[in-house]
């Protein structure tokens, strides 16, 4: 959307196209230049909607894309892109075809999805890249670390598929380091396990944004999987990837809809959760759970008012936050609340606003919902 229309919006995410920019030039800046970057995009690029997003990331030369699934990468075919796309996530058996037939590469867990892609790749009349997922850790995609020379040598024999990577995906990067050494010895462990294994010839991939701390830059790896860390999100507070210097790209930002007085001892919002203890002047803002506003950051967050932290009072509702105003002067129906963002010497950022939701970054950005618009700056024209 235009800026022109930002002044009729109730609440909104201004989403600066030149700081994702910047940030990923210097993500590549700190990696070995043999690296290749994979922007992960799924869920809409983490809530900052796919379209600008990709098209600023291949001008700022990412080398290929990964999406969730099947929808996510038609999504990012609609956007005009021809970049190279990983799905993560398993193809249902009806999506085997229709990914064969759009030249999507697929993550290959096990040897019934082998099979199926091998047989729509021959009903395609192409081969299906695919990478194989190895499981070193997490539980979830992948076959079992101890288990992958069968997978391997299946994947081989099948002549419809392009073997073109080989990745993993550690389960607690951000938190604890000595699981993900020993997933990462593992993956080495599983790829001595894979005959002929040619690491020139594949992409070779375990890292995401958190696990940038770690990586290696010698032995086999040869790409990264960088999603939250583009977007200007350290993975967790004094992170070492501080020194990468990235910049915010997405902030949050609601209308005060209505300004009152209300007296010592009035409670405020469904269950009375919150009780005044001082005649107060309260905002209301045009902005509730259902734009992205948790309802756990009840009584818990705060936001800007002119550049002042307000608290929030009582719980968040589907339309509305009720903050505390006493201590700012002057406010007036129609100003501008800032959620997560910088306003006048003051700022919020996401991670401070998701600990008081009692989540996650990830999760905060993809919880922003489609009823609020997005605003582009920073174009190719700044």
């Amino acid at each position: 959307m235009s800026d022109g229309n930002r002044a009729s919006a109730r609440c909104w995410a201004d989403i600066d196209l030149a700081a994702l920019e910047r940030n990923v030039r210097l993500i590549r800046a700190s990696l070995p230049a043999h690296i290749s970057y994979v922007a992960v995009v799924k869920a809409d690029a983490y809530g900052h909607g796919l379209p600008q997003i990709a098209g600023r990331l291949v001008h700022a030369g990412v080398d290929l894309f990964a999406v969730a699934n099947l929808a996510e990468a038609m999504a990012l075919r609609e956007t005009g892109t021809d970049w190279p796309v990983l799905l993560l996530s398993p193809l249902l058996p009806g999506e085997d075809r229709r990914a064969a037939e759009r030249g999507f590469a697929a993550t290959v867990s096990s040897a019934g999805e082998a099979d199926r892609l091998n047989a729509a790749g021959q009903a395609a009349g192409q081969p299906v890249t695919v990478h194989l997922k190895i499981d070193t850790g997490m539980g979830r995609l992948g076959v079992w670390h101890e288990e992958v020379t069968a997978l391997w040598e299946r994947i081989g024999r099948l002549p419809h598929l392009r073997l073109a990577g080989v990745f993993t995906h550690f389960a607690s990067p951000d938190e604890d380091a000595a699981f993900t050494t020993e997933q990462r010895q593992r993956f080495l462990a599983a790829l001595a396990r894979c005959p002929g294994l040619d690491p020139a010839a594949l992409l070779i991939h375990a890292d995401n944004s958190a696990g940038l701390e770690t990586i290696e830059g010698a032995g086999p790896f040869n790409a990264v999987r960088v999603g939250l860390l583009q977007f200007g999100i350290l993975p967790r507070a004094g992170s070492l990837l501080a020194s990468v210097r990235t910049e915010p790209v997405l902030s949050f930002h609601a209308r005060v809809g209505l300004v009152k007085r209300l007296p010592a001892g009035a409670s405020v919002s469904y269950g009375r959760t919150h009780t005044l203890r001082r005649d107060s002047t309260v905002a209301i803002l045009t902005a509730g759970y259902g734009d992205g506003v948790p309802r756990a950051v009840s009584n818990r967050a705060q936001v800007l008012v002119r550049g002042q932290r307000c608290p929030v009072l009582g719980r968040v509702t589907m339309d509305q936050t009720v903050v505390d105003v006493t201590d700012v002067p002057g406010v007036e129906v129609n100003d501008e609340a800032v959620l997560v963002g910088r306003q006048g010497g003051g700022a919020i950022s996401l991670a401070e606003f998701s600990q008081w939701a009692g989540t996650i970054p990830w999760e905060t950005l993809c919880a922003i919902t489609k009823r609020v618009p997005r605003f582009y700056h920073g174009g190719l024209g700044f």
